[in-house]
């Protein structure tokens, strides 16, 4: 479109005189300026500015579509960390005029000779500094957004915790402007350092993880990663159900009397999302602590898993029952998913494994029976403890 009614203008601590000829022509052309006060002190829009709602919705720029020539001012680049992606999922294309300007990222990455497509950029002001753990191995090198100073402290004090306190810190304040300071050290030693003084906002932390142990990459992590009351899939069985169940990036899995949940969360680390059901109240607080240890994306729901099933969304490719499947189930899930899944079920008590046995003879499908030995003290030796024999079938529907 020739002329839409939006402009996204990223704007950094330069200001007005940092804005490109098109960029200042399209915000003086603009009836209304939406930003953070701080931006919109730093395009000097007088009356015109308003600032964003708290908490964060673009829902006043949208009302104002076609009405009237918006302007919005964020950071740098609208459309890497910005809201330029949250306003054009609304739009058309067509609708906005970008006007980026180079990111705290570019900014940051610059200043420390880093490159910026083998650096993890985050945006941590909005999410949990768990967000980190799976990406964290020696020698990888963040940069990540911060809400506020206090968050600055927090994120040391965090990499602290971790054992990642050796890694060297940088501590970005007013990246870009004339007024940019970098304090520099480890993350423990920066962690005193901010007790006392703290960082000033806006701030980035960039840091090269040194000194911790990263997390494993593959499935059948260690039972000792997990909260558990003792109802987890063990590591051996683990691997082989995740391998079962081909976890691909962004699809769901519905994962049915999930104990700890360890399945679920093998398989966001994967790159997808979950849902999980539980009936036993203890265990659905469990599960919620192991999401927010690795901070991966999966609802819990508290419940039996047939009476449960109407309640879950979004449809799933893959479908896990590590306890309480019968037939009822079974015909439960064919009659209300649609388009191809694929179903996981292990079983340890005889009934259910006779009933697996039955399902292969007729739908056809992998059986295996998996035992497996660990060796264990046994007095001043040691013996071979048997686990219990464990039947998994693998269906496609």
């Amino acid at each position: 479109m020739a002329n839409p009614w939006l402009s996204i203008i990223g704007i950094h601590p330069s200001g007005w005189d940092g804005l490109s000829a098109a960029a200042q022509r399209d915000l003086d052309d603009a009836s209304v300026v939406f930003g953070s006060p701080r931006h919109l002190a730093l395009g000097q829009v007088g009356e015109k500015g308003r600032p964003w709602p708290v908490p964060f919705s673009v829902d006043p720029v949208l009302q104002l579509r076609w009405k009237a020539k918006v302007a919005v001012l964020v950071s740098g680049d609208p459309f890497h960390f910005g809201a330029g992606a949250s306003l054009a999922k609304h739009l058309e294309c067509g609708e906005w005029r970008n006007h980026p300007q180079p990111s705290t990222f570019s900014w940051i990455a610059g200043e420390l000779g880093w490159s910026q497509e083998h650096s993890h950029c985050l945006g941590l002001h909005a999410r949990p500094m768990e967000t980190l753990r799976p990406l964290l191995t020696d020698g990888e090198r963040f940069i990540c957004l911060l809400r506020d100073g206090p968050a600055a402290h927090r994120l040391a004090s965090w990499l602290c915790e971790q054992g990642w306190g050796r890694s060297p810190m940088w501590l970005v304040s007013n990246a870009g402007s004339a007024e940019q300071s970098i304090r520099s050290a480890s993350a423990e030693q920066l962690l005193g350092q901010l007790r006392d003084e703290p960082a000033s906002a806006p701030v980035a932390a960039a840091f090269e993880a040194r000194g911790g142990q990263g997390l494993v990459q593959v499935p059948g992590r260690s039972v000792d990663m997990f909260v558990h009351d003792g109802q987890i899939t063990k590591s051996p069985v683990r691997a082989m159900t995740l391998a079962a169940l081909a976890p691909r990036k962004g699809e769901c899995l519905w994962d049915l009397g999930a104990g700890s949940g360890s399945v679920s969360i093998e398989w966001c680390l994967a790159g997808g999302e979950a849902v999980c059901v539980e009936q036993h109240a203890a265990r659905v607080v469990g599960i919620a602590q192991n999401a927010q240890r690795y901070a991966v994306g999966l609802k819990v729901i508290h419940g039996a898993s047939l009476t449960s099933l109407d309640a879950l969304s979004p449809q799933p490719q893959a479908v896990f029952v590590g306890g309480g499947f019968d037939m009822d189930l079974f015909n439960a899930l064919r009659s209300r998913l649609r388009g191809p899944w694929r179903l996981v079920v292990n079983a340890v008590a005889l009934q259910t494994q006779a009933l697996l046995m039955e399902l292969h003879r007729e739908h056809g499908g992998q059986l295996l029976q998996l035992q497996w030995s660990e060796a264990q003290p046994l007095g001043r030796m040691q013996s071979w403890n048997i686990s219990r024999p464990l039947v998994q079938w693998v269906w496609s529907a």
